[in-house]
């Protein structure tokens, strides 16, 4: 069987070229896109196939009116035109290593051993937990159901305060556990109550997967969430899934995904009986960042518009679902602000997500706060407010301190990274310092 073809190398006075060099030091991949185009023959067509990004992307980049500041497109970009890690400030790459030069370490001798357990346990092992709850199981009541219930609720809320990654082991087996009682015989009415409850566990895994920045897995459970969902036509909440999966192909920066995804989310919503004006703000406003992060202006703007026209139409008692609760008018605000500075339309952007901040200063939702700073400060940056977007992120940073979420570290490292013309600074200097000491607590 033939191998698959190695991506074409750069040529080696490319890449010890001194503008090349200081290109990626600073990671200004438009004048990397520009250099390699020019030196080595690899056209914008040719970069986007080879790095995962739409042509319009690779355009916009080298036209410098976007740039590329998430970790895993960087990564894409340094493997697929094959820049060697450390001159993009990344680790080594696997490719690096010629195959030839590659060494397996040997292992020693094995010893055969009395197997000891590391820490001495009274609980039973897996095997003889889960015999034990075949024989214990007993028929679900409406109260057990809604101490499931609950326990979902209470997980989102810690989550929100805490991050995901403490909670996910606990979801998981209350997930495993309801999946077990769908597969006895039920009535109807119960039956479809637990595939509801599963589908929310499942949702509520992939989403402590995606807030871990864990994409392949957090992919794998909102799949699953989707299948269960499905199983009892709940179309609301498979919407809500398809949310989910369009923020996370967002994050990846698969801009043509995360629109696929949530125009899906639309019509899964308006297809559902009883769909609310809430459950359809908050998918326009997903539907904005799709279109802010292709470079679609008017685009967004009316996903905007139409956010806020449904926001208007809710009304006290609307059967909202619980797990759209959390849209309410600051998260309205802050992200109409988000999809303003995704655009670089920092002006009308800053007045926006200050005040969501200042409405949420008593909220309980630490992440939130923390991501919410983050966009305040980089939407400073892009108006030259250096001093004033350094505060704000070391605000940031004192929030995302009290939550555990690999997703707000990242946006962090991220406005680090825009920090690059103005490394030398003082007030950017400090900001590092903190940074740094976050990221090695």
């Amino acid at each position: 069987m033939a191998e698959p073809s190695r991506p074409q190398e750069l040529p080696a006075r490319l890449l010890t070229d001194p503008q090349m060099i200081e290109a990626c030091r600073v990671r200004d991949f438009s004048r990397v896109f520009r250099l390699v185009k020019a030196h080595a023959g690899i056209y914008p067509s040719m970069i986007a196939r080879r790095c995962d990004l739409t042509p319009s992307r690779v355009g916009e980049v080298m036209a410098a009116r976007r740039q590329l500041v998430h970790m895993d497109v960087i990564e894409r970009v340094a493997d697929g035109l094959r820049i060697p890690g450390h001159m993009v400030g990344l680790a080594r790459r696997p490719w690096e290593t010629p195959a030839a030069l590659t060494t397996t370490e040997r292992q020693p001798p094995r010893r055969e051993e009395p197997q000891q357990e590391a820490v001495p346990s009274a609980l039973p092992g897996l095997d003889a937990d889960s015999f034990l709850a075949l024989t214990s199981r007993t028929r679900p009541s409406p109260s057990t159901l809604k101490a499931l219930r609950a326990s979902i609720e209470d997980y989102w809320r810690r989550d929100d305060q805490h991050g995901g990654e403490a909670l996910r082991p606990a979801v998981v087996g209350q997930l495993r556990y309801v999946v077990e009682l769908i597969k006895e015989d039920r009535h109807k009415p119960v039956q479809h109550e637990l595939y509801a409850v599963a589908a929310e566990l499942a949702r509520l895994t992939g989403w402590t997967h995606f807030d871990a920045r864990q994409y392949s897995q957090a992919r794998t459970y909102f799949a699953e969430a989707l299948q269960l969902a499905k199983q009892i036509d709940d179309r609301q909440f498979m919407a809500n899934v398809l949310a989910c999966m369009s923020l996370q192909a967002t994050y990846q920066d698969k801009p043509g995904d995360a629109l696929a995804y949530v125009t899906a989310a639309q019509d899964e919503a308006r297809d559902a009986v009883g769909t609310t004006p809430r459950v359809l703000s908050m998918l326009s406003m997903r539907e904005a960042f799709a279109h802010a992060t292709l470079g679609n202006r008017n685009a967004t703007h009316t996903a905007i518009f139409e956010a806020h026209q449904q926001f208007k139409r809710i009304r006290q008692g609307d059967p909202d679902p619980a797990w759209v609760t959390y849209f309410d008018e600051p998260k309205l605000i802050a992200d109409t602000g988000i999809a303003h500075g995704r655009l670089g339309e920092a002006a009308t952007a800053e007045p926006l997500v200050t005040d969501a901040l200042r409405r949420e200063s008593r909220s309980t939702n630490e992440r939130g706060r923390a991501f919410h700073a983050f966009w305040l400060a980089r939407i400073q940056l892009q108006q030259g407010k250096l001093d004033q977007a350094c505060q704000t992120a070391t605000e940031a940073l004192e929030r995302a301190s009290a939550v555990a979420s690999p997703r707000v570290t990242g946006h962090l490292k991220e406005f680090y990274n825009l920090l690059g013309p103005y490394r030398k600074e003082p007030v950017a200097t400090a900001f590092e310092g903190r940074l740094r000491e976050l990221l090695t607590v």
